[in-house]
């Protein structure tokens, strides 16, 4: 189960500010996983329409589910720091209309491109059938 303590995290966040390859250049307090999910589905819950948070909530469970059993610690800081920025984008309403880094978006795999890819026809098809409801 992903449930590093938070003596692990600062270590590993220690460790990769020290070798220069900070993920933000400035500090950032991470949430634990459970404290995380919970305020990510807070967030569906208050600032997305009914339709995007469905969506949004299962993407969120699949995502920390696959990534229950992760142990490298490098890893479980990237993956905490992206999804605590997302909430704070979702909070802010400052996600509308953004589009993808593009440097974050040459760092995926071909997995996740998949993934990205699944999502975009997701939400292409639940805005095509609600227009045709409509």
């Amino acid at each position: 189960m992903m449930r590093p303590s938070a003596r692990t995290l600062m270590a590993a966040a220690a460790q990769v500010s020290s070798n220069g390859n900070a993920f933000r250049p400035q500090a950032m307090n991470l949430l634990p996983p459970i404290y995380l999910y919970r305020r990510l589905l807070r967030a569906h819950r208050k600032h997305l329409p009914a339709e995007m948070r469905l969506l949004g909530d299962e993407y969120v469970k699949a995502e920390f589910r696959a990534h229950r059993e992760v142990e490298n610690p490098v890893h479980l800081i990237g993956f905490l720091t992206e999804w605590q920025l997302y909430a704070q984008k979702i909070e802010g309403d400052s996600w509308r209309g953004e589009k993808l880094d593009q440097g974050k978006v040459e760092k995926l795999s071909d997995e996740q491109v998949g993934q990205l890819y699944e999502l975009m026809q997701a939400i292409q098809k639940r805005g095509t059938e609600g227009h045709e409801e409509s």
